[in-house]
């Protein structure tokens, strides 16, 4: 089976995430992880993340990103 071309380019992909009204405005965001690591990979998009000081889960094949530099409490 033949790759298909991606529809978009990773950069435009990322650009896209951090330009959303959601994160703009600190909020919290979801994207499948088999999305990510095909888009712009694993890697690329913690990089990002931490540079932009997101906090990050990762839970039933989904990135969970803290659109904000906020402590992440867990309360059980």
């Amino acid at each position: 089976m033949r790759e298909l071309p991606l529809p978009i380019t990773s950069q435009e992909w990322m650009r896209q995430i951090f330009a959303t009204k959601t994160a703009l405005d600190g909020g919290v965001i979801r994207r499948k992880v088999s999305d990510v690591e095909r888009l712009v990979g694993r890697d690329a998009f913690l990089i990002a993340m931490k540079k932009r000081g997101y906090r990050v889960v990762e839970n039933a094949g989904h990135f969970v990103v803290f659109c904000n530099s906020d402590d992440v409490l867990l309360r059980l």
